[in-house]
């Protein structure tokens, strides 16, 4: 019930994901072409509101704060994934990667 979607032609994620509640899901994003001093920034966005940044990182892994899981860069930051280790029916929603400074 996760839904995925690229913000900017630089990115590239699934159009769609879907998991059962409480299984743990991985929403990945592919930036190839990213520069150096891009962050990687995702985003969040339940239905009928505006998106909310979730996290932003330019390496590494970083966890999630009031959300249990984390944002694992990979070690040439040509990819990201957000790891979401128990999601449930309210987590439903459209995850945006997007690059900036």
């Amino acid at each position: 019930f996760l839904a995925v979607a690229a913000a900017r032609a630089q990115v590239q994620q699934e159009p769609s994901l879907e998991t059962t509640e409480g299984s743990g899901i991985n929403i990945s994003c592919s930036h190839p072409k990213i520069r150096t001093s891009d962050y990687i920034h995702w985003y969040r966005q339940l239905p009928g509101r505006g998106p909310e940044l979730l996290v932003s990182a330019l390496k590494g892994s970083k966890e999630l704060s009031g959300l249990a899981g984390e944002l694992r860069v990979s070690a040439d930051r040509h990819s990201s994934a957000l790891w979401l280790r128990r999601p449930r029916r309210g987590d439903a929603a459209v995850y945006y990667c997007a690059l900036g400074p």
